[in-house]
């Protein structure tokens, strides 16, 4: 089986389109989707449209939590979560309050969207320094809280990885599909970079003999008509994000 692993796409429906075109080309059985959709300043309705126009599997991220439990005055103080919840019509709330927390995809691949026990956690990195670092191998053993799956997949961090455990567990993350870099202050201010500002996923296939290959894809979109997206809705931030795959310099 050959399954595509899409995440954190965040309503850059330009960036997924292509992504879902470059899956199309290369004999994929199954797509899983591990969360964080919709959320963003770019077009959260017609992401939502155009997933619906394909067979994901799909699970929930944190930010898909965040669109239908925010507070009034979350929302108030929030003029991007405004912008989406006038922008999406009640199916696609009610379709995001569907999504499970994870899935066991096969015996093998398990999906999550940042760790087993949780959507909140980098299940590979840890930012205590304001910038990612691959946690010990017991450390991040620890986090898959007895998930012995062969293929633990994840996403929340952006950033494609592929860490081969002691436990002989691949865990991989395919990276954002539609957000290439981004800052937070939970747990520790902190920033995620890619350095470039190209769509990511990943491709995860078992050969004959049980042994995993595992390929990283970055696809080319039309990143200025995001950006520009991003821009309408004074997210500046979002729009250099999304043209350069870095923060900025006086971070």
């Amino acid at each position: 089986m050959k399954i595509a692993l899409i995440s954190d796409i965040h309503s850059n429906v330009y960036a997924l389109d292509a992504v879902i075109k470059d899956i199309e080309r290369r004999g994929v059985d199954v797509c899983a989707n591990l969360g964080d959709i919709l959320y963003g300043p770019i077009a959260p309705k017609q992401t939502f449209e155009l997933l619906m126009q394909h067979d994901f599997v799909t699970i929930s991220g944190n930010q898909d939590r965040q669109i239908y439990e925010s507070t009034q005055d979350e929302i108030a103080s929030n003029p991007t979560m405004q912008f989406i919840l006038d922008d999406l019509e009640k199916d696609a709330i009610t379709w995001l309050k569907s999504l499970p927390f994870d899935k066991q995809l096969t015996e093998d691949v398990y999906l999550c969207h940042g760790s087993p026990q949780s959507d909140l956690i980098y299940f590979l990195e840890n930012v205590e320094s304001g910038r990612p670092r691959i946690r010990e191998d017991k450390d991040i053993v620890y986090l898959s809280g007895g998930q012995n799956s062969k293929v633990i997949c994840c996403g929340h961090t952006h950033i494609p990885r592929a860490i081969y455990l002691s436990t002989k567990q691949w865990i991989v993350n395919p990276g954002s599909v539609g957000l290439q870099a981004y800052t937070d202050d939970l747990p520790y201010k902190h920033a995620m970079e890619n350095f470039n500002p190209f769509a990511s996923y990943a491709l995860i296939e078992k050969n004959d003999n049980a042994a995993w290959f595992i390929e990283h894809i970055r696809v080319p979109y039309d990143i200025d008509r995001a950006a520009a997206e991003c821009a309408a809705r004074k997210r500046s931030d979002w729009a250099h994000y999304i043209t350069t795959g870095r923060i900025p310099s006086d971070f």
